[in-house]
Protein backbone atom coordinates (compact mmCIF):
# COMPACT_ATOMS: atom_id res chain seq x y z
CA UNK A 1 0.00 0.00 0.00
CA UNK A 2 1.03 3.22 -0.96
CA UNK A 3 1.64 6.17 1.58
CA UNK A 4 0.61 9.81 0.33
CA UNK A 5 3.36 11.62 0.39
CA UNK A 6 3.45 14.94 2.96
CA UNK A 7 5.31 18.12 2.07
CA UNK A 8 7.55 19.56 4.46
CA UNK A 9 5.99 22.68 5.12
CA UNK A 10 2.83 20.25 6.80
CA UNK A 11 5.70 18.10 8.60
CA UNK A 12 6.93 21.02 10.01
CA UNK A 13 2.89 22.06 11.24
CA UNK A 14 2.03 18.63 12.34
CA UNK A 15 5.43 18.71 14.72
CA UNK A 16 4.60 21.85 16.31
CA UNK A 17 1.21 21.05 17.39
CA UNK A 18 3.07 17.62 19.15
CA UNK A 19 5.23 19.59 20.65
CA UNK A 20 3.02 22.43 22.42
CA UNK A 21 0.37 19.15 23.05
CA UNK A 22 3.40 17.56 25.29
CA UNK A 23 4.17 17.75 28.96
CA UNK A 24 7.41 16.60 29.72
CA UNK A 25 7.52 15.30 33.75
CA UNK A 26 11.06 15.81 34.68
CA UNK A 27 12.26 13.80 37.72
CA UNK A 28 11.18 15.72 41.41
CA UNK A 29 15.31 14.41 42.27
CA UNK A 30 16.41 16.14 39.30
CA UNK A 31 15.04 20.22 40.48
CA UNK A 32 15.10 20.69 43.99
CA UNK A 33 12.18 22.64 44.85
CA UNK A 34 13.13 26.29 46.07
CA UNK A 35 11.25 25.58 49.34
CA UNK A 36 12.75 22.20 50.57
CA UNK A 37 16.70 24.09 49.66
CA UNK A 38 16.07 26.60 51.97
CA UNK A 39 14.52 24.16 54.74
CA UNK A 40 17.43 22.53 54.77
CA UNK A 41 19.89 25.37 54.82
CA UNK A 42 17.24 26.88 57.56
CA UNK A 43 17.73 23.64 59.36
CA UNK A 44 21.42 23.15 59.08
CA UNK A 45 21.92 26.58 60.48
CA UNK A 46 19.81 26.07 63.19
CA UNK A 47 22.38 22.52 64.01
CA UNK A 48 25.09 24.58 63.54
CA UNK A 49 24.03 26.81 66.23
CA UNK A 50 23.08 23.98 68.71
CA UNK A 51 26.95 22.98 67.94
CA UNK A 52 27.94 26.51 69.14
CA UNK A 53 26.07 26.53 72.11
CA UNK A 54 26.93 22.95 73.20
CA UNK A 55 30.77 24.03 72.82
CA UNK A 56 30.25 26.99 75.27
CA UNK A 57 28.71 24.77 77.55
CA UNK A 58 30.87 21.72 77.43
CA UNK A 59 33.72 24.20 77.22
CA UNK A 60 32.36 25.50 80.64
CA UNK A 61 31.29 22.01 82.37
CA UNK A 62 27.82 22.11 81.54
CA UNK A 63 27.57 18.67 80.85
CA UNK A 64 23.66 18.05 81.00
CA UNK A 65 23.14 21.21 78.72
CA UNK A 66 25.69 20.18 76.42
CA UNK A 67 24.75 16.64 75.72
CA UNK A 68 21.00 18.13 74.72
CA UNK A 69 22.89 20.56 72.45
CA UNK A 70 24.63 18.01 70.54
CA UNK A 71 21.82 15.46 70.82
CA UNK A 72 19.40 17.50 68.72
CA UNK A 73 22.36 18.89 66.79
CA UNK A 74 22.88 15.25 65.86
CA UNK A 75 19.08 14.18 65.25
CA UNK A 76 19.04 17.43 62.85
CA UNK A 77 22.25 16.63 60.96
CA UNK A 78 20.52 12.60 60.21
CA UNK A 79 17.34 14.65 59.21
CA UNK A 80 19.10 16.67 56.39
CA UNK A 81 21.61 14.13 55.91
CA UNK A 82 24.52 16.19 56.55
CA UNK A 83 27.40 13.60 56.81
CA UNK A 84 30.13 16.30 57.62
CA UNK A 85 27.71 17.13 60.75
CA UNK A 86 26.56 14.45 62.09
CA UNK A 87 30.20 13.00 62.59
CA UNK A 88 30.73 16.43 64.08
CA UNK A 89 28.12 15.37 66.76
CA UNK A 90 28.86 12.03 67.49
CA UNK A 91 32.72 13.49 68.27
CA UNK A 92 31.42 15.90 70.53
CA UNK A 93 28.99 13.75 72.52
CA UNK A 94 31.80 11.41 72.99
CA UNK A 95 33.49 14.54 74.43
CA UNK A 96 30.98 14.81 76.95
CA UNK A 97 30.51 11.05 77.74
CA UNK A 98 33.99 10.96 78.12
CA UNK A 99 34.04 13.95 80.67
CA UNK A 100 31.13 12.16 82.83
CA UNK A 101 33.16 9.05 83.09
CA UNK A 102 31.39 6.84 80.65
CA UNK A 103 34.35 5.46 78.66
CA UNK A 104 32.65 2.41 77.09
CA UNK A 105 29.99 5.47 75.27
CA UNK A 106 32.58 7.59 74.59
CA UNK A 107 34.26 5.11 72.64
CA UNK A 108 30.90 4.06 70.79
CA UNK A 109 30.89 7.86 69.54
CA UNK A 110 34.27 8.46 68.92
CA UNK A 111 34.57 4.74 66.53
CA UNK A 112 31.06 6.24 64.83
CA UNK A 113 32.18 9.49 64.01
CA UNK A 114 35.79 7.67 62.92
CA UNK A 115 33.63 5.30 60.88
CA UNK A 116 31.77 8.74 58.98
CA UNK A 117 34.88 10.73 58.38
CA UNK A 118 36.76 7.75 56.92
CA UNK A 119 33.97 7.38 54.55
CA UNK A 120 33.82 11.34 53.68
CA UNK A 121 37.93 11.09 53.48
CA UNK A 122 37.96 14.13 56.18
CA UNK A 123 41.42 14.02 57.40
CA UNK A 124 40.53 16.55 60.14
CA UNK A 125 37.63 14.22 61.24
CA UNK A 126 39.64 11.43 61.66
CA UNK A 127 42.40 12.77 63.21
CA UNK A 128 40.64 14.41 66.25
CA UNK A 129 38.38 11.14 66.52
CA UNK A 130 41.65 9.42 66.65
CA UNK A 131 43.02 11.37 69.43
CA UNK A 132 39.86 11.44 71.15
CA UNK A 133 40.20 7.61 71.11
CA UNK A 134 43.72 7.70 73.14
CA UNK A 135 42.10 9.78 75.41
CA UNK A 136 39.64 7.26 76.54
CA UNK A 137 41.61 4.50 76.55
CA UNK A 138 44.94 6.44 78.71
CA UNK A 139 41.90 7.03 81.65
CA UNK A 140 41.30 2.97 81.35
CA UNK A 141 45.07 2.76 81.83
CA UNK A 142 46.08 1.24 78.62
CA UNK A 143 48.57 3.46 78.12
CA UNK A 144 50.54 2.25 74.99
CA UNK A 145 47.39 1.74 73.26
CA UNK A 146 46.49 5.56 74.05
CA UNK A 147 49.78 6.52 72.70
CA UNK A 148 49.37 4.68 68.98
CA UNK A 149 46.41 6.17 68.57
CA UNK A 150 47.91 10.18 69.41
CA UNK A 151 50.71 9.24 67.43
CA UNK A 152 48.65 8.39 64.54
CA UNK A 153 46.39 11.28 65.44
CA UNK A 154 49.93 13.66 65.15
CA UNK A 155 50.94 12.51 62.36
CA UNK A 156 47.58 13.61 60.52
CA UNK A 157 47.15 17.28 62.24
CA UNK A 158 50.88 18.10 61.06
CA UNK A 159 50.40 16.79 57.51
CA UNK A 160 46.68 19.06 57.73
CA UNK A 161 48.31 21.87 59.43
CA UNK A 162 45.96 21.67 62.63
CA UNK A 163 48.12 23.79 65.59
CA UNK A 164 45.69 23.32 67.92
CA UNK A 165 45.56 19.58 67.05
CA UNK A 166 49.28 19.06 67.20
CA UNK A 167 49.44 20.56 70.36
CA UNK A 168 46.33 18.72 71.97
CA UNK A 169 48.22 14.71 70.81
CA UNK A 170 51.72 16.49 72.10
CA UNK A 171 50.72 17.10 75.48
CA UNK A 172 48.25 13.43 76.17
CA UNK A 173 51.78 11.79 74.43
CA UNK A 174 52.90 13.78 77.32
CA UNK A 175 50.11 12.27 80.01
CA UNK A 176 50.55 8.95 78.37
CA UNK A 177 55.03 8.79 78.60
CA UNK A 178 53.77 10.32 82.57
CA UNK A 179 52.16 6.98 83.25
CA UNK A 180 55.10 5.19 82.11
CA UNK A 181 57.46 6.70 84.05
CA UNK A 182 59.33 8.45 81.13
CA UNK A 183 59.19 11.97 83.26
CA UNK A 184 61.68 13.73 80.54
CA UNK A 185 59.95 12.84 77.29
CA UNK A 186 56.82 14.09 78.87
CA UNK A 187 58.09 17.17 79.50
CA UNK A 188 59.98 17.18 76.31
CA UNK A 189 56.03 16.77 74.49
CA UNK A 190 54.63 19.14 77.24
CA UNK A 191 56.92 22.14 76.17
CA UNK A 192 56.22 21.83 72.81
CA UNK A 193 52.91 21.38 73.50
CA UNK A 194 52.38 24.58 75.29
CA UNK A 195 54.72 26.16 72.94
CA UNK A 196 52.68 25.65 69.89
CA UNK A 197 49.42 26.99 72.69
CA UNK A 198 50.88 30.01 72.65
CA UNK A 199 52.23 30.95 69.51
CA UNK A 200 48.25 30.49 68.36
CA UNK A 201 47.09 32.17 71.20
CA UNK A 202 44.98 29.44 72.31
CA UNK A 203 44.12 30.32 76.44
CA UNK A 204 43.09 27.08 77.56
CA UNK A 205 45.20 25.53 75.25
CA UNK A 206 48.29 26.89 77.31
CA UNK A 207 46.70 26.10 80.59
CA UNK A 208 46.47 22.85 80.15
CA UNK A 209 50.33 22.09 79.60
CA UNK A 210 51.23 24.01 82.66
CA UNK A 211 49.51 22.39 84.77
CA UNK A 212 50.55 18.69 83.42
CA UNK A 213 54.05 20.16 83.53
CA UNK A 214 53.39 21.00 87.25
CA UNK A 215 52.59 17.52 87.60
CA UNK A 216 55.83 16.18 86.47
CA UNK A 217 57.57 18.51 88.20
CA UNK A 218 55.90 17.66 91.54
CA UNK A 219 56.66 14.12 90.84
CA UNK A 220 60.68 14.53 90.82
CA UNK A 221 60.04 16.85 93.99
CA UNK A 222 60.92 20.22 92.07
CA UNK A 223 57.99 21.46 94.24
CA UNK A 224 58.85 25.10 93.67
CA UNK A 225 58.86 24.71 89.67
CA UNK A 226 55.69 22.65 90.33
CA UNK A 227 54.03 25.39 92.18
CA UNK A 228 54.93 28.24 89.86
CA UNK A 229 53.69 25.81 86.85
CA UNK A 230 50.21 25.44 88.71
CA UNK A 231 49.59 29.03 89.26
CA UNK A 232 49.98 30.13 86.25
CA UNK A 233 47.25 27.04 84.77
CA UNK A 234 45.04 27.95 87.78
CA UNK A 235 45.21 31.67 86.62
CA UNK A 236 44.09 30.92 82.87
CA UNK A 237 41.70 28.15 84.22
CA UNK A 238 39.97 30.99 86.22
CA UNK A 239 40.40 33.56 83.07
CA UNK A 240 38.41 31.80 80.53
CA UNK A 241 35.80 29.74 82.71
CA UNK A 242 37.26 26.34 82.73
CA UNK A 243 35.51 25.02 85.74
CA UNK A 244 36.84 21.39 85.37
CA UNK A 245 41.07 22.81 84.92
CA UNK A 246 40.44 24.76 87.86
CA UNK A 247 39.30 22.05 90.13
CA UNK A 248 41.64 19.47 89.32
CA UNK A 249 44.61 22.31 89.17
CA UNK A 250 43.21 23.10 92.88
CA UNK A 251 43.37 19.64 93.83
CA UNK A 252 47.40 19.23 92.40
CA UNK A 253 48.12 22.02 94.24
CA UNK A 254 46.51 20.58 97.79
CA UNK A 255 48.23 17.23 96.98
CA UNK A 256 52.01 19.21 96.55
CA UNK A 257 51.47 21.22 100.11
CA UNK A 258 50.65 17.66 101.73
CA UNK A 259 53.67 16.14 100.40
CA UNK A 260 55.41 19.75 101.83
CA UNK A 261 53.93 19.33 105.22
CA UNK A 262 51.53 21.59 105.37
CA UNK A 263 48.18 20.10 106.00
CA UNK A 264 46.03 22.96 106.18
CA UNK A 265 47.04 24.80 103.85
CA UNK A 266 46.24 21.47 102.05
CA UNK A 267 43.23 21.28 103.29
CA UNK A 268 42.35 24.84 102.07
CA UNK A 269 42.93 24.14 98.38
CA UNK A 270 41.30 20.55 98.07
CA UNK A 271 38.14 22.42 99.72
CA UNK A 272 38.14 25.31 97.09
CA UNK A 273 38.81 21.97 94.31
CA UNK A 274 35.43 20.31 96.30
CA UNK A 275 33.48 23.29 96.16
CA UNK A 276 34.06 23.41 92.22
CA UNK A 277 33.32 20.24 91.59
CA UNK A 278 30.26 20.10 93.53
CA UNK A 279 29.06 23.20 91.30
CA UNK A 280 29.65 21.28 88.21
CA UNK A 281 27.45 18.41 89.79
CA UNK A 282 24.67 20.42 90.59
CA UNK A 283 24.42 21.55 86.81
CA UNK A 284 24.18 17.54 85.94
CA UNK A 285 20.97 17.02 88.01
CA UNK A 286 18.57 15.35 85.89
CA UNK A 287 21.11 13.30 83.93
CA UNK A 288 20.55 8.99 84.79
CA UNK A 289 22.05 8.96 87.84
CA UNK A 290 24.64 6.40 86.29
CA UNK A 291 26.40 9.23 84.54
CA UNK A 292 26.09 11.63 88.09
CA UNK A 293 27.95 8.58 89.78
CA UNK A 294 30.31 8.02 86.85
CA UNK A 295 31.45 11.38 86.89
CA UNK A 296 31.87 12.10 90.53
CA UNK A 297 33.74 8.86 90.91
CA UNK A 298 36.15 10.11 88.41
CA UNK A 299 37.32 12.70 91.35
CA UNK A 300 36.70 10.15 93.97
CA UNK A 301 40.09 10.51 94.62
CA UNK A 302 40.47 14.39 95.80
CA UNK A 303 37.46 13.85 98.34
CA UNK A 304 39.37 11.02 99.58
CA UNK A 305 42.49 13.01 99.70
CA UNK A 306 40.36 16.12 101.71
CA UNK A 307 39.40 13.28 104.21
CA UNK A 308 42.36 11.95 105.20
CA UNK A 309 43.95 15.36 105.72
CA UNK A 310 40.69 16.02 108.01
CA UNK A 311 41.17 12.78 109.81
CA UNK A 312 44.70 13.57 110.51
CA UNK A 313 43.60 17.19 112.04
CA UNK A 314 41.05 15.15 113.99
CA UNK A 315 38.46 16.88 112.26
CA UNK A 316 36.30 13.31 112.17
CA UNK A 317 32.78 15.29 111.47
CA UNK A 318 34.22 17.23 108.41
CA UNK A 319 35.79 14.35 107.09
CA UNK A 320 32.32 12.68 107.27
CA UNK A 321 30.78 14.97 104.80
CA UNK A 322 33.03 14.79 102.35
CA UNK A 323 32.68 11.40 101.89
CA UNK A 324 28.82 11.49 102.12
CA UNK A 325 29.35 14.04 98.88
CA UNK A 326 30.59 10.97 96.97
CA UNK A 327 26.82 9.21 96.94
CA UNK A 328 24.80 10.60 94.11
CA UNK A 329 21.62 10.74 95.70
CA UNK A 330 18.23 9.98 93.88
CA UNK A 331 17.00 13.11 92.32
Amino acid sequence: MAYPKIGFGVLIAICAAIATSLTIDFPVSLIAPPALAQTTQARKAEADKLIEQGDRQYYTSQYKAALQSYQEALQIYREIKDRFGESNSLKNLGNVYYRLGQNQKAIDYYTQSLGISRDLGDRKGISRSLHNLGLVYSSLGQYQKAIDFYTQSLAIFREIGDRDGESNSLGNLGNAYKRLGQDQKSIDYHTQSLTIAREIGDRKGVSIPLHNLGLVYSSLGQYQKAIDFYTQSLTIAREVGNRQGEGITLSSIGSLLAKQNQPELAIVFYQQSVNVIEAVRRDLKGLPKEQQQSYTDSFASIYRNLAVLLLKQDRILEAQRVLDLLKVQER
